[in-house]
Parts: C-alpha cells; sequence; structure tokens
C-alpha cells in the first residue's frame, strides 16, 4: 500500500501490495481523501483495479501505470459528465482484485450420492477433490460477489462454489452409467464433464475453474468391507485345497492337540525302537530274555471339520458324538482326518457308524 498525499488533501498515488495468500479483493482506504485529478494507479501483474462512483460500477483498469484522466477513465467521466479540460479532484471507490489462481480449494460431499450400479444395483456414493479458481471478470465480481465489503477472501466464496460443485457432481456420478470398480480408472474424465457443467454458473459471478481434480469415490464402509471378503475368497481360490493347507500346517504347530498326538506317536514308536536295539541281553535279570514291550494301542483319529469356509478342531470321536447328539455334526458336514485324501462328508468315513447310532429327533407330541 502507498499512501502519497499533495497539499495534504488530495491523493495521487493509488497501488497495492498484497502480502497475503487468500485476499481477492482489498479496497483501497482514501480516508474520506478525494483523489486528485491525473493522479498514478499502479496495477501490478495478477491484479485488476475497479473503480466504483456512487454506487456504480465504473472503469476496470489491467495491469499497467496509469494517469488518471478523462481519456482513460471513459465511463467515469460519462457518469459525471466531465468534459474535456476537467481537471478537478474526484472521490470514487478503488477496489484492487487479485486476478491469480487460488489453488487447494476443497470439495466434497456431505451426504452420499445415491446411483444404480450396473453390477451391484442401487449404491451410495461419495467423492471429495480439490479445485483451483480465479477471477476473471473483476467488475461482474465485484457486483455480484463482493458488494461493499473492503477486504475479501477466498473462503467467504469457497462455500458458494462448493455448493454448486456438489449438486453438479451428484448429477454427473448418478447419471454416468460407470461401474463402481471402474470409476477410479476414470475420474480424469469424470472431473472434466463436472468442470464444464459447472462452467456456466461460476462465469455468472465472474469465475472460472482453471482445474477441477476428483480425488476419491468410495462406496460405504460396511460395503466395502463385504468387496474385500468377496476379493479374499477370488484370492484363495480352491477353497479345499485351502482347507488343507491350514490344516497340515497346523498339525505342525507346537501345543495343538494334533501335535500332541503327533508327538505321542513318535515317543512311543522311539520306545520300541530303543528296546528292539537291546537285543536278548539287553539288561535283563539272569540274562533271561526280556518279555516282548507291549504293542502300543494305535492313537487315536483326531478329526477336523469345515463348515461355512473355516475349520474346526481337531476334535476326538467322543466330542464328534456330543456334536451329533446336538446337531451340529451331519451326514452331510464335511471332515478330514490325518492320512484322508481331502475332505469327504462324514456318511464316507469312518464316521459314518457313530453317525448311525445318533437316535433321529423325538417325535413331536
Amino acid at each position: 500500500m502507498v499512501f502519497d498525499f499533495l497539499k495534504g488533501e488530495f491523493i495521487d498515488v493509488i497501488s497495492w501490495l498484497d502480502d497475503t495468500r487468500d485476499t481477492m479483493v482489498w479496497r483501497f482506504d482514501r480516508r474520506d481523501q478525494a483523489i486528485k485529478y491525473g493522479a498514478k494507479l499502479t496495477v501490478r501483474e495478477g491484479q485488476a483495479a475497479v473503480f466504483i462512483h456512487e454506487g456504480q460500477l465504473a472503469d476496470v483498469f489491467q495491469p499497467g501505470l496509469y494517469q488518471l484522466e478523462t481519456n482513460n477513465m471513459p465511463i467515469l467521466t460519462t457518469l459525471q459528465h466531465w468534459d474535456h479540460g476537467f481537471s478537478s479532484p474526484f472521490k470514487s471507490e478503488v477496489y484492487f482484485v487479485n486476478t491469480t489462481r487460488f489453488n487447494d480449494q476443497k470439495w466434497g460431499t456431505k451426504n452420499p450420492i445415491m446411483a444404480r450400479d450396473p453390477e451391484f444395483g442401487p449404491v451410495r456414493l461419495r467423492a471429495f477433490g480439490t479445485y483451483s479458481m480465479r477471477v476473471s471478470d473483476p467488475g461482474l465480481f465485484i457486483k455480484e460477489i463482493v458488494g461493499t465489503d473492503g477486504e475479501f477472501t477466498s473462503d467467504e466464496v469457497s462455500f458458494q462454489i462448493r455448493n454448486i460443485i456438489v449438486q453438479e457432481a451428484s448429477q454427473v456420478l448418478a447419471k454416468s452409467g460407470i461401474p463402481v470398480l471402474d470409476m477410479a480408472a476414470n475420474t480424469a474424465d469424470l472431473g472434466k464433464i463436472i468442470a464444464n457443467a459447472i462452467a456456466p454458473k461460476i462465469s455468472e459471478y465472474g469465475l472460472t475453474i482453471p482445474e477441477f481434480y476428483i480425488e476419491n469415490i468410495s462406496l460405504p464402509e460396511e460395503v466395502e468391507k463385504a468387496m474385500d471378503k468377496r476379493t479374499s475368497i477370488g484370492v484363495v481360490g480352491d477353497l479345499n485345497r485351502y482347507m488343507q493347507f491350514n490344516a497340515a500346517e497346523g498339525m505342525g504347530q507346537p501345543g495343538s492337540a494334533m501335535g500332541a498326538a503327533m508327538g505321542a506317536g513318535m515317543g512311543a514308536g522311539m520306545g520300541m525302537g530303543m528296546a528292539q536295539s537291546m537285543g536278548p541281553w539287553g539288561g535283563a535279570p539272569g540274562g533271561a530274555t526280556p518279555p516282548p514291550a507291549p504293542q502300543p494301542t494305535a492313537a487315536a483319529k483326531l478329526w477336523h471339520v469345515a463348515e461355512n469356509g473355516a475349520t474346526s478342531g481337531p476334535f476326538a470321536e467322543s466330542d464328534l458324538a456330543a456334536m451329533a447328539s446336538a446337531g451340529r455334526l451331519s451326514r452331510a458336514s464335511m471332515v478330514w482326518t490325518a492320512g484322508q485324501d481331502g475332505w469327504k462328508m462324514a456318511a464316507e468315513t469312518d464316521l459314518a457308524r457313530l453317525l448311525d447310532a445318533v437316535p433321529p429327533p423325538a417325535p413331536k407330541g
């Protein structure tokens, strides 16, 4: 800002130096002083100067250095009926308008957008992104938006711009017909469509939107979780092989029931090997041949049960008998035990005899 007074009464230098990042309009404070005829007006790059005379929009000056006279103030000269030899001071309000871009403005949908997806049916979408805005018509911007505000910031207009963007974005996304899964690949094209749709309304305020971006289009959280599960199933592939792999891994885990059974079997086998290696003189009293060691009983089978894509177990047969009595195990249940080739229905395994012994449901009274 530069204030220069001539004889302490008339302003003869008018300019504005902006040291902020968000000021769009600033009114030159003349402190009720008249502007000297022939005063110097400096308009820097990225600025425009708008003269308002007695409430009416007068002359607009683009970047440059001007001497305020009748030859470069045609509208003000007409309003005042100045003749060619006019040289008296005059009073006008001078507004400097920042015509540079205001970047990184945010927009987003407050409420979900209802749309019909070709694959999922009715869906609720949310979208957000950024845009930049610029004053393209300083006079119109002062007239339609600023009014008599002495200092006008980008925040004061961005709220109205966001409302326009959200309204047009909602219509474009709802009518696009693009599947939700393909929208991420089409955000650039959708952004151009939205920018073109809002351009006519924005221009009525003397503004343009040089850049418009859609950063994300998303579904409700619960829908995204369901899609994640669907994706996981696709990654797993053959579910039977996946469950066999999990069961095999469980057999080798320390502390698991299956691992304990295997450990007991290995221990018994090692004991038998040691007894046989001692031979007929293996420490029995009087050199007599010790009696043969009793044969260990075969380890009871342990079973795994698959239900709704998940496995449980291992279970002993006594556990399975209780499950069958409670209706939690049927002949069609998928089961697996060590040494069995893949998952099978319980009716096709040794468990068939156990299921046959389960009484049918009690007759209704």
